[in-house]
């Protein structure tokens, strides 16, 4: 067991602010394991590595023998996060909740050990909750504090619509706070409002309030923009790892430490012997393949880490079946069958509308076959399955 300043120091690690630091100190001297809470709305399931900055630090705080609480946000998502966003988000349904929950679940544990992983749905508790129940969670706050909030205040000003509903989504993730007992809470720089209301709850209720750690937003590989599959400047934790490679050596050199840092369980001395040996005229490019290498091992294996470069910048031929294919899982659920469209956007391989158009232009293979036709897939089913010349994956059919 590490010692409270060993593990702050782990703690502290790439984190933009812990609010109290005195309040996760006292919590660390009492030698319990403490509840951390992070949660995710399953709104965008295929994660990419700017996502994974949080679960990274939720993984030290697992190795150092904390109760890691991974909170799918299904009720929450429904309500739909306004953080950052210039306009009210439409809610998600109950369907694409449950299937986003469940691609969630399959990414986040490449990273965290599901066997000391509690994942929890929001909707537990909140669908308990009467509508008196509602109006008193409301009544713990007041309007001016709320666009008090960056993106409230912009869109107030600006005279953009605001929905009543929306003002309820940092009530909701702080009452979360609160039915969980959580010690600590995490989340993104973007979500520090909606931390802060977990801390105010949790004292209107009686409780200890949470620590909250925020952790930075990374940036792309353009080095400018964060990260984002929009932008286009993203590594997908689902990509190919030929695409990991050539992605990551095409960072900017100087964002080669930041990734380091926020990316890599390195430790940090390791690291700056590597910054001095650039500064002394080592290439970076040898540290961008180390880097590479440990991303890769965690998201596949040492042997697709080992033998990456020899695919990079390659594109998979049509029909051609590579060595070391990604594996992933669909879950039928309440269904008997499965769509090959829907198949495509379940298991990462296409998004939205792509998903329809690389099948409508004869760019979809099953095990090396052109698939002509409609074809629908059942339980148990383990499939190859080809989306264009960049995306390629082992599908298991499961109920």
């Amino acid at each position: 067991m590490a010692s409270v300043d060993e593990a702050l120091a782990i703690i502290k690690r790439g984190v933009d602010e812990l609010i109290p630091e005195e309040s996760l100190v006292e919590k660390l001297r009492e030698g319990r394991p403490l509840k951390i809470k992070a949660g995710f709305d399953p709104t965008a399931p295929d994660l990419h590595l700017g996502h994974t900055v949080l679960i990274n630090k939720l993984r030290q705080f697992q190795d150092l023998g904390h109760e890691i609480i991974f909170l799918i946000g299904d009720f929450t998502g429904m309500i739909g996060d306004p953080t950052g966003k210039s306009a009210t988000r439409p809610p998600l349904t109950e369907e694409q909740v449950r299937q986003n929950a469940i691609t969630y679940k399959e990414q986040v544990f490449r990273i965290l050990d599901p066997e000391k992983t509690t994942v929890v749905f929001n909707s537990d508790w909140m669908n308990k909750l009467t509508a008196a129940d509602m109006i008193r969670l409301a009544g713990q706050y007041t309007v001016a504090r709320m666009l008090e909030r960056d993106d409230f205040d912009k869109r107030y000003r600006a005279e953009q619509p605001i929905a009543i509903h929306e003002f309820l989504y940092p009530l909701v993730q702080g009452y979360d706070s609160v039915a969980l007992e959580a010690d600590v809470e995490l989340g993104g720089t973007d979500q520090k409002f909606n931390l802060l209301m977990g801390r105010i709850l949790q004292k209107h209720y009686g409780q200890d309030s949470q620590a909250i750690l925020t952790m930075p937003i990374l940036e792309g590989l353009d080095g400018v923009q964060k990260m984002s599959k929009s932008l286009g400047n993203y590594v997908g934790v689902s990509d190919s790892p030929g695409e990991m490679y050539t992605k990551l050596l095409s960072i900017p050199d100087q964002l080669l430490w930041r990734y380091f840092e926020l990316l890599s369980f390195r430790p940090l001395a390791e690291i700056e012997e590597y910054h001095r040996a650039v500064d002394g005229g080592d290439n970076p490019q040898d540290y961008k393949k180390i880097l590479a290498e440990e991303i890769i091992t965690r998201f596949h294996d040492e042997q697709a880490a080992a033998s990456a470069h020899k695919s990079a910048g390659n594109r998979v031929g049509l029909g051609e079946i590579p060595e070391n294919v990604p594996e992933v899982s669909v879950a039928l659920g309440d269904r008997s069958e499965v769509h090959i469209v829907s198949l495509l956007k379940e298991a990462g391989l296409a998004q939205g509308k792509a998903a329809k158009d690389v099948f409508a232009r004869g760019a979809v293979y099953v095990d090396g076959q052109q698939l002509k036709d409609e074809r629908m897939f059942q339980a148990g089913e383990d499939v190859v399955v080809q989306a264009g010349k960049k995306k390629i994956a082992r599908v298991l059919i499961t109920d």
